[in-house]
């Protein structure tokens, strides 16, 4: 659905520039558009490859487990119905601790992973379960201690202080994350109150 709105956009703006006569100002933005784009990507991917390479650090050190583990109580609590041990919880868990780092790429694949295998214990696999759906507005909110991508693209337009941004985001990505896991409680409730 969002391919069909994307090439609607590009074809009503070159359809109106076409009409208008402004065809050479859509290719200098769609040129340089492109520019920009490669010059963020080249200075996301050197951000990125070191907070990888300090996430691989973590892990081989041990890190990543004790953060795992020190999340692991708060983790049975916001997902009751997922059995203790099974392979999602370490999917989940590996995703809460690439979230926290702000290195929501990392992330990604594990969350797809933990959303396989909370699908395995769905009943109605029509509809997501309540723990999919604690996941999905964790992983959208989710707390982040280091906000790397942003770091990145604030130092890619030199920024003067670009980590400057750390104790807002802290604080931004905390109350999302209360309000989402709010909301996720009240349609939980919600849901158990129409079903019983």
């Amino acid at each position: 659905m969002l391919n069909v709105i994307w090439l609607g956009l590009i074809v009503i703006s070159i359809v109106v520039a076409a009409v208008t006569g402004r065809m050479e100002a859509v290719n200098a933005a769609a040129f340089e558009g492109a520019k920009t784009g490669v010059t963020v990507c080249f200075g996301l991917l050197s951000v990125l490859a070191f907070w990888m390479g300090i996430m691989k650090v973590a892990e081989k050190s041990g890190l990543l487990a004790l953060l795992s583990k020190l999340l692991s109580p708060i983790i049975q609590l916001l997902f009751p119905d997922v059995p203790k041990g099974h392979p999602a919880m370490g999917y989940i868990l590996s995703n809460m601790s690439a979230n926290l780092l702000g290195l929501g790429n990392a992330a990604t694949p594990m969350g797809l992973k933990a959303m396989e295998e909370l699908q395995k214990l769905n009943p109605n696999k029509q509809h997501p379960s309540p723990a999919m759906c604690t996941l999905l507005a964790i992983n959208t909110a989710s707390i982040t201690i280091i906000p790397t991508t942003m770091i990145a693209i604030r130092m890619q337009y030199g920024s003067v202080n670009p980590v400057e941004i750390v104790g807002t985001t802290l604080v931004s990505s905390f109350a999302a994350t209360i309000v989402a896991l709010l909301i996720d409680r009240w349609y939980r409730y919600r849901h158990l109150r129409r079903h019983n």
